[in-house]
Order: C-alpha cells, then sequence, then structure tokens
C-alpha cells in the first residue's frame, strides 16, 4: 500500500477501537441499567500516524528498556502487564506533542510487548489500554485515557486534573452515578509522559556506608523543604537533589553527625483536585503515582531523564559523608484516588488487577484514608512493588525504606497477617531483606494499629515511645511504668523473635504534627491555611504550651521563652539517651517553627520550608551546638546504644546489675514506686560487660552512666547512689543550663544530696 492509503488504514482501525456513543439509558427498578460514553467527537480528533515497526520484543523486564535488538539495531522494549485488556497501544510523543500509536500484538502470560527499533533514550510515551467498561464488575478500561506506565523510570510534565484526565464524565448531574459514564476525550494533552531512561550505571565508585541499625541516628527531611531557603546553597540548587547534595547542605548534616537521611517520599506523585482548587499542592508527597521515577519537580537539571542522574549524583555525594539514604515510599495506595478519581496509570491498566475492591465492586477498599488500596497479596503487585524496591537499591543506589502505612501491605484478604504474601516475599528477597527497613506499623481500617507486631528484619516506628515521652514532660503521666520501658528499648513491644532494641525507632516528632518547638508552644492544631476548617491534623498532640499560646511578641515573656528552650533541650536529651534508634527532624535541631501547623503536607512554602535564619540566633545556636553534642556522645559510648536488651540481673559478685533504676532518695524502685504518680526517674546504665564483641571480638567495656530526669515544677533533692554503684560521679550534661557547658571537673560522691533543678535531665557518668 501506499503511504497515504497506510495512514487511511491506521485512521480507520483507530476509529473503530472507539466505542460509539450510546443514549444515556433509563432507569430499571431504581438501578442504572447501562453504561453511558461521552466525548467520542473529542477522542477522534487525535491524529495517529503510521508508527515504526513493532517486533515482538520481550515480556521481561516490565516497562521501557533501552537495549539492542536482534539484528544490532538499538531500540526500546516495551512491556505491560494487562491482565483483562484486550488490545494495548505504546503511544510515542515528539517534542511538539504529536502522537504516535504502536499496536503490542505480543501476549506472554499476561504481559503485552513489543520492540521499537529506533526509539532511544528521551523519547516520551505512554500507554492506552482497550477493554470493557464496565464498573459495575470492577472494569474501567478507557482507550481516549493515555496512562503512565507504572514502571516509567522518568515522568515528564506536570499532572493537572481537568475533567479530561478522568475516565467517567466528572462533572455529571447525577453524582451517585458519575463514575459509571465513561468519558472519552483524550487525555494525552494533560498528563505527563513517561520518558525512555538508559540505564548504564554500575556503581563502581560508590562506597555504601553501611552503618548497624544500632549506630544509626536518622534525619527524616524534606528534599525541597530543607535546601529552600539554605543561605549556602545557589538559589539555582534550591529544593532540588543537587541542593542536597550541594556541601553547604551536607556539611549541616555531618556536623550534627546523623548516619542517615529519612527522605519524604520522592517517588514521582500528583497533586490532588482539591488542592489544586483552593490554590494549594500536595507538598509533603505522600500521593505516588510512579514507583520509579524520581520525583520531576526536585530536579535542578530537566525532566527528560536527567532526574534519574541527579538523584544518583545525591546518593553518592550523601555516602561520599558516611550518610545513609532511606526512602520514605508509599505503596499501600495511588494518587488515583477512589472511584471518583483520575485515572493515570493502574486504574486504567487493569483496575481489577491492582486495587481493592469491595464486594461492590464499583466501590474501593479503602484502608488508607486515601480512596484506594494497593492489593499488595496479589503476584503482579507484589511484583510491582519489590521490582521497584530493588530498582531503587541496585540502581538508584538507596540504603533503606520506611514503609507508609506498612500495615496496609501486610493485609491478605482483608486481616493484617504478619505471615502475609508481602512480609514473606521481603524476608527472602536476596537484596531487600539486606537494607534497612521501617515499618508505619499501622494503617486506617480495622485492626490496623500493630506496634511491635512486626517480624524480625523489621524496625518499626515507635509511636508508644513518642506518647510517653511527650507526656511525661508536659506532666501528664500517671506514673513512670511507661517511660520505662520506652528508655530502655521498649523490650515489653519487641524482646521475642529475635528482635533487638533498635527495632524500636523512637521519635518525638515526626513530619506529621507539632515541630518540637511548636510542641512547646502550642496547645492546639492552628492549620487555617489549609483551608480545611480545622478538620485535617490531629487533635491528639500531647503538648504544653508553657502558659502562652503561640510565640509572644518579640522582647516580651522571657521566662516563657527560657523554660521553652528547655524543654526542647528536656526532649532532645531524652530523645538521644534512649536506648533504641533515634530519629530527628529537620530543623527541630535549632528551633524550626510551622506556627503551630501541624499538618502542613499542602504548605509548600514558609511554613513548610526549614528556616536556617534561625541560626543567626545564639540561642538557637546553643541548642543546635547541645543536638551535635549529644549525638556525639551517643556514637562514642556503646552503652547508649546496645544491640542486645537490658536484663536487669546482678552481672557480678557485686550485685551490679546492666540496668537500675532510682527514685530520689537514691533507693532502687520497687513495685510500689512503679505505680506510685511520680515526676523524677533515675537511670543507671552500666558500661561493664556490654553483650556483643567488637569486630576483633572483643569484650565490649564502656563508661557507665547515670541519668536524672525530672519534669517537676520545682526543684528536687537527690542521693546519689553509693556502692556498689559508684564512688563517685561526674557532671556531662545539665538541660537547666542555657549555655550547656556543663562545669569542668564537677564532681559528686556517692552518698551525695544533690539539686536537681525543676524541669530538667543530669547526666552523670560514673568516676571511681
Amino acid at each position: 500500500m501506499s503511504s497515504a492509503a497506510e495512514q487511511e488504514a491506521v485512521d480507520t482501525a483507530a476509529m473503530e477501537s472507539v466505542t460509539s456513543v450510546e443514549s444515556p439509558a433509563p432507569h430499571v427498578n431504581g438501578q442504572w441499567s447501562g453504561p453511558v460514553i461521552l466525548g467520542r467527537e473529542s477522542a477522534l480528533r487525535t491524529v495517529t500516524r503510521l508508527g515504526p515497526p513493532v517486533w515482538p520484543g520481550s515480556s521481561h523486564p516490565l516497562g521501557a528498556r533501552f537495549r539492542t535488538g536482534p539484528d544490532g539495531s538499538a531500540g526500546t522494549n516495551f512491556a505491560l502487564w494487562a491482565q483483562g485488556a484486550e488490545a494495548v497501544e505504546v503511544c510515542l510523543f515528539d517534542a511538539e506533542g504529536a502522537e504516535t500509536r504502536c499496536a503490542l500484538t505480543e501476549l506472554t502470560h499476561e504481559i503485552w510487548h513489543g520492540f521499537l527499533p529506533g526509539v532511544r533514550p528521551g523519547q516520551r510515551y505512554g500507554f492506552r489500554v482497550h477493554g470493557r467498561w464496565d464498573p459495575w464488575t470492577g472494569a474501567r478500561f478507557n482507550p481516549a485515557k493515555l496512562l503512565l506506565d507504572p514502571y516509567a523510570r522518568a515522568v515528564d510534565g506536570d499532572f493537572r486534573l481537568p475533567p479530561e484526565v478522568y475516565g467517567h464524565v466528572r462533572d455529571w448531574p447525577q453524582q451517585y452515578i458519575a463514575d459509571t459514564v465513561r468519558d472519552d476525550r483524550d487525555s494525552a494533552p494533560h498528563v505527563p509522559k513517561g520518558v525512555v531512561v538508559h540505564d548504564d550505571d554500575d556503581w563502581a565508585d560508590d562506597v555504601r556506608p553501611k552503618t548497624p541499625w544500632a549506630d544509626s541516628v536518622i534525619y527524616e527531611l524534606h528534599v525541597r523543604g530543607f535546601t529552600m531557603r539554605h543561605p549556602g546553597v545557589p538559589e539555582e540548587l534550591r529544593g532540588t537533589y543537587a541542593g542536597l547534595a550541594h556541601p553547604a547542605a551536607v556539611d549541616h548534616l555531618v556536623k550534627l553527625g546523623v548516619t542517615a537521611v529519612e527522605l519524604l517520599p520522592v517517588h514521582q506523585f500528583a497533586h490532588e483536585d482539591h488542592l489544586l482548587r483552593r490554590g494549594l499542592r500536595n507538598y509533603w508527597g505522600y500521593n505516588s503515582i510512579g514507583y520509579f521515577a524520581p520525583h520531576a519537580g526536585y530536579s535542578s537539571s530537566g525532566t527528560a531523564g536527567q532526574q534519574v542522574g541527579e538523584f544518583k549524583r545525591m546518593v553518592r555525594a550523601l555516602h561520599a559523608a558516611g550518610i545513609e539514604v532511606i526512602l520514605d515510599v508509599v505503596y499501600n495506595h495511588t494518587a488515583e484516588a477512589g472511584e471518583l478519581g483520575p485515572t493515570l496509570s493502574l486504574r486504567g491498566t487493569d483496575n481489577r488487577g491492582y486495587y481493592r475492591l469491595q464486594s461492590d465492586q464499583r466501590r474501593y477498599a479503602d484502608y488508607t484514608g486515601c480512596g484506594n488500596t494497593l492489593h499488595a497479596g496479589r503476584p503482579h503487585v507484589l511484583r510491582l512493588i519489590t521490582d521497584s524496591l530493588r530498582y531503587w537499591v541496585t540502581e538508584m543506589g538507596v540504603d533503606g525504606f520506611r514503609f507508609d502505612l506498612a500495615a496496609a501491605l501486610a493485609r491478605s484478604m482483608h486481616d493484617v497477617d504478619m505471615l502475609s504474601p508481602f512480609l514473606a516475599v521481603i524476608a527472602q528477597d536476596p537484596v531487600l531483606r539486606r537494607v534497612k527497613l521501617i515499618a508505619e506499623p499501622w494503617d486506617v481500617g480495622s485492626g490496623g494499629y500493630q506496634v511491635g507486631a512486626f517480624p524480625p528484619l523489621w524496625t518499626e516506628w515507635n509511636d508508644r515511645y513518642r506518647d510517653a515521652v511527650r507526656d511525661f514532660w508536659r506532666g501528664a503521666l500517671p506514673d513512670v511504668r511507661d517511660l520505662g520501658y520506652r528508655l530502655s528499648g521498649s523490650s515489653d513491644l519487641y524482646a521475642w523473635g529475635g528482635r533487638r532494641p533498635y527495632a524500636s525507632v523512637n521519635f518525638v516528632t515526626a513530619h506529621d504534627g507539632f515541630t518540637l518547638r511548636d510542641l512547646v508552644s502550642y496547645e492546639r492544631k492552628h492549620n487555617e491555611a489549609n483551608g480545611e476548617a480545622g478538620r485535617d491534623g490531629t487533635n491528639d498532640n500531647r503538648s504544653w504550651n508553657c502558659g502562652v499560646e503561640g510565640d509572644p511578641p518579640e522582647g516580651t515573656e522571657p521566662r516563657i521563652g527560657a523554660l521553652r528552650r528547655r524543654q526542647l533541650r528536656n526532649l532532645l536529651t531524652t530523645l538521644l539517651l534512649s536506648t533504641g534508634v533515634p530519629m530527628l527532624v529537620a530543623g527541630d535541631e535549632f528551633g524550626r517553627t510551622q506556627g503551630g501547623n501541624n499538618n502542613a503536607y499542602c504548605q509548600d512554602n514558609e511554613t513548610g520550608w526549614v528556616d536556617w535564619s534561625l541560626l543567626e540566633d545564639p540561642a538557637w545556636r546553643e541548642l543546635f551546638a547541645l543536638t551535635s553534642r549529644l549525638v556525639a556522645l551517643r556514637q562514642e559510648h556503646p552503652v547508649l546504644r546496645r544491640r542486645a536488651f537490658f536484663s536487669g540481673r546482678p552481672r557480678g559478685a557485686d550485685g551490679l546489675r546492666d540496668l537500675a533504676w532510682f527514685t530520689p532518695a537514691g533507693t532502687e524502685m520497687t513495685e510500689r514506686d512503679w505505680y506510685a504518680p511520680a515526676a523524677a526517674l533515675g537511670m543507671y546504665l552500666s558500661g561493664r560487660d556490654i553483650p556483643g564483641r567488637d569486630d576483633r571480638g572483643r569484650q565490649i567495656d564502656d563508661d557507665s552512666f547515670l541519668a536524672l530526669l525530672h519534669a517537676g515544677d520545682r526543684p528536687v533533692s537527690w542521693v546519689l547512689p553509693g556502692a556498689p554503684w559508684a564512688a563517685g560521679y561526674e557532671l556531662v550534661l545539665d538541660t537547666a543550663r542555657e549555655d550547656q557547658a556543663a562545669p569542668p571537673g564537677t564532681r559528686h560522691r556517692g552518698g551525695e544530696t544533690l539539686t536537681v533543678p525543676a524541669r530538667s535531665v543530669l547526666l552523670l557518668r560514673v568516676a571511681d
């Protein structure tokens, strides 16, 4: 055939592939009796040009992979799992947005595939998937919607949410059946495209820090927010991967002494419609749509694949400084939301195959509070997740993952199951079982709270630590039983199945909630800027404002400011002296505030960004100095980062135990003391005969310490324990002091009575 005839045949085939418009079906017995399809005319406006030849290619690996073809020709193999599809087209886009559609005719084990010679890195593409439109049975195929490849390595373009992006007619007058009315308007002009990327990096020049869990100190940060206001980062690099890799940013992390950064989501994400309508954006990024693609908005070098190289260079820079990279990942749901959400990727690829549906298959099972839940119990969904995880480890260089709402991934049919396919696959995977795995051990579904239940290999965000420490320092703990467990590694939660104290990731604050400064400045949330009339964000803040809500006018209430800074010192000292893995939040070490907003997920502005100008204030510089000092103290002393739980039993003829608890009277606590109201607790940590050996098999010995924690509002007289615990003590730290410099040579005898200031921590080293 001539080229004109070929083009006519292609156009005819494209027209025949579009389902004809049906008249609105009548109601029958109160039910909608059939689908309605709108937009045929706009769907046909797309001009389909004759594409390159499509060779059979391979069903493995999934996604778009540039490689050499069977005759030595360079090209790209495309493969898409789409179980219920009737046809799949890969759509190529040139610089002007013109589209070329190429049918993938090979089908192997529910994977549609083909090799396109001549398609090279930088090529933008998407998929169109043909199949049944029957929302009543969960089928939501709509070839008018260009779909992002679930395995796309890079994404170019912004997600906007005009009506054309929805698989159904979003503004259908009868909203209760709107999701059943198919919209055939073309979404291609309104959605981002995947980008073919060439993976050619072997990481031969990279050295991973491989920090042991017990030695880790995690620093949670937002790539954009951490660098947007940093004066040492060039303006053109602020808010980007390159900005985080800049020496000025890395230097702060090194001075602080942290061993790992935990990055808020960097998978490609989309903004929700309700935020865009209010002129806001999803800042945190917990709305993933591309599990292989670094978020393009954080790239300074371009979005046609350059973001991949920029991310890798960031990882290398952090590794060179001895800092691991942990990603906060969101595999529990996607940005497609519920049945009224947009059709961006998985919904149009195979809705029933990827998502958990209710018995009424129009509806989604929502264990996440975000409208949908990925069905991680299914083999192809597990493959998507584990392929993504392995990719970020082997090809992007990361060292671990924090799983958002991990309980949702651990559900089998309905209930959370610690023998679920997801946890079983991770446990046996030769790559993933060797990286750091952190669970947020809950979801919003029934039975979703699973703190302490995840199996060995996993660590967990321990919110019981957060609550106990907050309550103690605000004077709300009825007794000190719970605090004792939290300070010593939470053995009540984790001393089973071979788990260790570092199974507990201890934190007082996280991205979600008040900053540390706001925790001592506000008793209620101030989220008005979010535009949700105060409905968003928790009301259970467990905070104390020290007598004044918010920051008083500058120069007034100096007593309040001094008390708040003391409380910050108490909270940070408690966190970094506790057994387990401490997690700090970016800016807490120098007094960052969000003005009382405890849910700044949509505040991509000064509210959500780290304010580096605070370090110009001597008071906040002192807080940073204290935090650095505490991190260094922790790294210097293995007794503060134990690899095994305390036994509490005598370890020698003198009756000295590895852990002991004391009252201000200098006596060991009895069962009655644990249950009595108290605002003070003494913790003795013995550095003698610490379980475990060093790298050369030698016994680990360390100094012993006595920590005195006093949350009361008046000073207390404290009798320091004498023999066999100590003949004397040397003062290391006193949080009541503003300048943080402990008096040199300050020593106290065992049995001596010491005055502990109100609301303070004293740390003393045993000096024989």
